[in-house]
């Protein structure tokens, strides 16, 4: 019974006899006897990706002609990354050493390779074309061999590679071969920038725990000279700022700490800053934000200040006290020698007294009211 095969427009066909390759077969309609083997045809997009690699290998190696006629041959060397292009668009990346065998079509194949040796850097335009976040018709494949990265404004990247730090990134979009090496990028802010110490519990000299918290204010002033010296230059300036808090509060008391917390930030900003020395990073304002007591030790602090302001006070009574004695002391004389100013003050007396009372009937005169309400006693 004669075997019925179908290659459509778009397709190729590999005819194979008990599993043996026979031919590649041309768009059309193909009957074979069943003699010499059964006959099996597997057709295949045009213009697609030919997995069945040994078969072209075959080919290459026995028929060079049959393979240079039906198939682009891409392969790359183990130092070679490479990116192909169908109809001049990027599709896919490939790694070093990767082999693609692709059915000649209606399309235009191309690949473009990239020695690995000679920097890991891909050019702008090529990066920008494959950069996953711009938006396009088709989605470049492999991309997990390439590192995209994106430096904002105010900002340099860090570029290592295989451990070594290799260059210092300007803002805009960078990419990298991932392939044979180690790559990585470390954002780095170079503006001003604030740092918090909390909740650090320090014990003081008089062994009272507290709870502060530092604030301080740096920048980098030589981003390449602060990570070729510290693998991690903020961590390790949190570092110092934890030893140079511990170090000012550790050697005071509560009182001495309490009284003038402008000693502590002093101390801490000159420990900091001598052991940053040399490092590119720059502290600039530096302090001591908040310091909690603990429980016991507010209340007895709060009876400590409520005896010591009330104490104030009884002090600040009794000179008021004595003044005010002192002051009648004086008037008294005045007025045991002078009988007009005694007379004064008595008219002082009625005006007060007379400010309380509503209605006043007065009989005999100003005169009467003058003598009979004060009399004055002859000396």
């Amino acid at each position: 019974m004669l075997q019925k095969f179908i290659v459509r427009v778009n397709e190729k066909g590999i005819l194979t006899r008990d599993g043996d390759f026979r031919a590649i077969l041309e768009p059309g309609r193909y009957r074979f006897w069943p003699f010499g083997g059964k006959a099996e045809v597997n057709a295949w997009a045009q213009d697609s990706v030919m997995p069945a690699e040994p078969l072209v290998d075959y080919l290459l190696q026995n028929d060079p002609a049959q393979a240079e006629k039906h198939f682009v041959v891409m392969t790359l060397a183990s130092n070679e990354a490479g990116l192909r292009f169908e109809n001049e668009v990027p599709v896919e990346v490939l790694p070093p050493g990767a082999r693609r065998f692709i059915w000649k079509g209606m399309k235009t194949h191309r690949l473009e390779r990239f020695d690995l040796e000679a920097g890991a850097e891909l050019p702008g335009a090529l990066a920008a074309q494959i950069n996953p976040a711009t938006p396009k018709g088709r989605a470049v494949t492999g991309l997990d061999g390439v590192l995209f990265v994106q430096v904002p404004a105010y900002h340099v990247g860090v570029l290592s590679i295989d451990g070594q730090i290799a260059a210092l990134l300007e803002p805009g979009l960078r990419a990298f071969w991932r392939f044979n090496r180690d790559v990585r990028v470390e954002l780095v802010d170079t503006r001003l920038q604030v740092m918090e110490v909390s909740g650090q519990e320090i014990m003081s000299k008089d062994r009272v725990g507290l709870r502060i918290n530092l604030v301080a204010s740096w920048r980098y002033t030589d981003v390449q000279k602060a990570f070729a010296e510290v693998g991690k230059p903020a961590d390790y300036l949190y570092r110092e700022l934890q030893f140079g808090l511990r170090a000012a509060v550790g050697t005071r008391s509560i009182d001495a700490i309490l009284e003038n917390k402008q000693d502590i930030d002093e101390m801490v900003a000159a420990h900091v800053r001598t052991k940053m020395n040399g490092f590119g990073i720059e502290v600039g304002s530096l302090g001591v934000r908040d310091i909690v007591l603990p429980g016991d030790m507010k209340e007895i602090l709060a009876r400590v200040v409520e005896a010591a302001k009330s104490a104030e006070a009884n002090v600040i009574r009794r000179r008021e006290e004595t003044a005010a004695t002192r002051s009648l002391l004086n008037t008294a004389k005045v007025m045991e020698d002078n009988p007009v100013a005694l007379r004064l003050k008595e008219l002082e007396t009625l005006e007060r007294v007379a400010e309380r009372i509503d209605r006043i009937s007065v009989f005999g005169g100003l005169d009467q009211v003058l003598n009979g309400l004060v009399t004055l006693k002859a000396g």
